[in-house]
């Protein structure tokens, strides 16, 4: 296993013991680096206008469309120690 995916792992595991819930843009954020670093480019179907949350998600991991494996993991990276 690499480095930065190790690393990005530990990053993973490190969000369950932050102390405060960050807000919800930066939660977003993580969201769709997360999904980027894991799945790649977003290949849904774009929720309804019904469903805010599932859009909000949608289009946040879709601004990231092109972004490599490894550059999502090490924003993530990133991302997550600034919150600690």
């Amino acid at each position: 296993m690499s480095d930065l995916k190790s690393a990005f792992e530990a990053a993973v595991a490190s969000t369950q013991d932050l102390t405060q819930r960050p807000d919800n843009q930066t939660l977003l954020k993580l969201y769709a680096l997360y999904k980027q670093a894991t799945e790649g480019d977003n290949a849904s179907t774009k929720p309804g206008f019904s469903d805010l949350v599932g859009r909000a998600k949608w289009d946040a991991w879709a601004a990231l469309k092109g972004t490599s494996a490894d550059d999502a993991m090490q924003r993530y990276i990133d991302l997550v120690g600034t919150l600690e």
